[in-house]
């Protein structure tokens, strides 16, 4: 069999109004990623010199997106139907992207609204068509068929053509051998085609399966092949098909990465983004949810009820019923329960961040512990610290976010406030309650409201006799919360 060059024409134009949505149909999310995304990530797996997309409704947002999200050497070019008058008529537009003159290569057309086909259903698809040297081959599918063209064939049993339901008798509605609009053409054939398709139907619109007919009329041959899996090749055009269809490509995804080597307790309580990354040995509770750009380490556990989106969770760290989004979560780092990491956190090795503790644009030093009830935003964490229960960096001035730092193996008391700018040196303490307005050196003690610093303290403390521990001076002023 000589070899010939393979393209791809996808049809995204159409508005989807059944989505009753704002956002285009094929942009909308599956697992994390647009629709129109998985049908490219299909298409791209094959050998394929170029991929045409038609784009009509809200053009430059689904030229944008595609543009985004799919990173392939292969060329994606756009093409724009500004009327929408039928599948034909795309087609037809697409066909303006082969400008060259030579047409013997073959080209895959099909909807931008077919989320779960796979790879290996299209080369199958390709090869039946190659071998069989036809000028249209088609798949099928059979099972309820409402909604979709029918199969029509003749007395031999070969396809005669395709009936769109709205057009379709009642004996032609009785078939339930369906058209899921995936062909391949040889594209010699398929223009000479177009050209000879009219609206004369209940739509008034160019129909890409009329070419059918008139390839067979014409004497060509038409092959048809079912899917072995009617579920991959079923359309999306509403809200309840598009959760029907992420139900079925987590359960791929899922059962993907276990048989990588991650563990879900839950598979149908797991919720993993097509676009997350994970190590072996991972452990997922049920209840948890992983999107974006996530990536987690070997070993690292999380859940139960936990969300992380666009996060890294390094290797052996627990993340416990907490929400993450654009943090880092470096290795052995223990977060939650119940705890809140907004965008710009950065834990370091061996960090602990407990219950109702939130975080944002903070770096927390290796073994620094933010044990519960804090909020620590637009600050350092020293290695090693200690910021006890109900401590809080005040870092809005009502105008300006300001910083705060606080030292390696500094230590704050209970419901202590850090008045940004403001900084902790290392080994300092404050008192429960205090309002440190002024920057506290190292090993001095912060008491009071506002704050007044007790400079040397720590040293004066390590030098009293531990028979003096408890005594009321200010040497016992620190009211630090464990952990």
């Amino acid at each position: 069999m000589p070899y010939r060059p393979l393209s791809a024409v996808v049809l995204a134009a159409g508005e989807g109004t059944r989505m009753r949505s704002s956002l285009p149909k094929v942009l909308h999310p599956l697992c994390g990623r647009p629709m129109v995304l998985h049908v490219l990530d299909t298409l791209v797996a094959l050998p394929l010199a170029r991929v045409v997309v038609v784009v009509g409704h809200e053009a430059e947002a689904v030229t944008k997106a595609i543009q985004a999200g799919l990173d392939t050497g292969i060329p994606v070019e756009f093409v724009e139907q500004r009327v929408q008058r039928g599948t034909g008529d795309a087609t037809s537009v697409a066909l303006t992207a082969f400008s060259d003159a030579v047409d013997d290569d073959d080209v895959i057309v099909c909807s931008a609204d077919i989320p779960l086909l796979r790879p290996e259903t299209l080369a199958a698809l390709v090869t039946e068509h190659r071998h069989a040297d036809a000028a249209a081959s088609l798949l099928t599918a059979v099972s309820d068929p409402t909604g979709y063209g029918r199969i029509v064939r003749d007395a031999r049993g070969n396809v005669a053509r395709i009936v769109e339901q709205t057009d379709a008798t009642a004996e032609e509605l009785e078939i339930r051998e369906w058209n899921p609009s995936i062909y391949c053409f040889g594209r010699a054939f398929l223009a000479p085609a177009l050209r000879r398709v009219s609206p004369e139907n209940a739509q008034g619109e160019y129909y890409l399966t009329d070419v059918i007919e008139v390839l067979r009329g014409a004497g060509h041959t038409v092959v048809a092949m079912p899917a072995d899996d009617p579920t991959e090749v079923v359309g999306v055009n509403d809200r309840a098909q598009l959760a029907e269809a992420e139900t079925v490509l987590r359960d791929r995804i899922n059962t993907a990465w276990m048989k990588a080597g991650v563990t879900m307790v839950d598979p149908s309580r797991t919720y993993v983004d097509a676009t997350v990354e994970l190590a072996p040995d991972v452990r997922l509770l049920p209840g948890v949810i992983l999107e974006g750009r996530t990536v987690v380490g070997r070993g690292a556990v999380i859940g139960p009820d936990s969300r992380v989106v666009d996060s890294t969770v390094g290797e052996g760290a627990e993340v416990a019923s907490s929400v993450l989004r654009d943090a880092t979560v470096g290795p052995d780092v223990h977060v939650g329960p119940f705890a809140h990491l907004r965008p710009g956190t950065v834990l370091a090795r061996d960090a602990r961040v407990g219950s109702f503790v939130e975080t944002k644009n903070a770096d927390v030093g290796a073994g620094a512990k933010l044990p519960h009830l804090s909020y620590v935003g637009d600050a350092e964490v020293g290695p090693g610290a200690n910021v006890g229960a109900g401590t809080i960096t005040a870092n809005y001035d009502g105008r300006d976010k300001h910083r705060t730092s606080i030292g390696a193996g500094a230590r704050t008391g209970s419901n202590s406030v850090l008045v940004a700018p403001v900084e902790l040196g290392p080994g300092a303490y404050t008192g429960a309650g205090a309002v440190v307005t002024r920057d506290v050196p190292a090993d001095a003690l912060a008491v009071g409201v506002p704050a007044r610093i007790v400079e040397g303290w720590v040293k004066a403390r390590d030098a009293e006799p531990t028979d003096h521990v408890g005594e009321a001076s200010d040497t016992n002023e620190a009211g630090e919360s464990g952990d």
